[in-house]
Formats: C-alpha cells, structure tokens, sequence
C-alpha cells in the first residue's frame, strides 16, 4: 500500500532548506526509497511550508528514514524551522487522476 508523509513547518531560510534537500538528494542516490517529493509553500504565509513525500510503502518509508543520511539532514532541516516539523502519516485507500 503507497504511503504519504506531510511534512508541515515553518522557516525563514527557504534557500538554506532547499540546500539541505540537494545535499540530501545527492548523499542518498541510488539507496532512497521515496517515490516522489512536492515541496509547497502557503500563499497566505511565506514561511509556512509543507512537503508530500510519497513511498511504496510504510515499510519503504522506514527504510529510508534509517539512512544515516536521512537522520543528519533531518537534524539540520530542524534547525532551519522556527518551529518543530508537523508529520502527518498516511495510508493511501484511494489514488485518483
């Protein structure tokens, strides 16, 4: 079953983030296991952002949240919120287009 991470926060280092998840992309290609990543920012609010990570699975996503690369920008994308990180957990039940 596919499954879907939001990832609500708020920063006022866009530019530094958007590093980080380069750094991130590079650090971990070929061992990932997200399928797909849409980073949004709130048209009410320049500071508040939120991503949809999509995984095959649960597990998959797991995976990839035990990459030591994954936890050292996880560590560095919290100290360029203001706030801590909102993540929502998601079984997808249905997928339509």
């Amino acid at each position: 079953m596919t499954f879907v991470q939001l990832i609500e926060y708020e920063s006022d280092r866009p530019e530094e983030l958007g590093r980080a998840m380069d750094e991130w992309m590079t650090a971990t290609e070929g061992k990932r296991t997200m399928s797909r990543e849409i980073h949004g920012r709130d048209r009410e609010s320049s500071r508040h952002f939120v991503d949809i990570v999509e995984f095959p699975s649960y597990e998959q996503a797991m995976v990839n949240n035990d990459l030591p690369e994954t936890q050292r920008i996880a560590a560095r994308f919290r100290e360029l919120c203001t706030s801590e990180p909102r993540f929502v957990d998601l079984d997808v039940v249905d997928d339509r287009s």
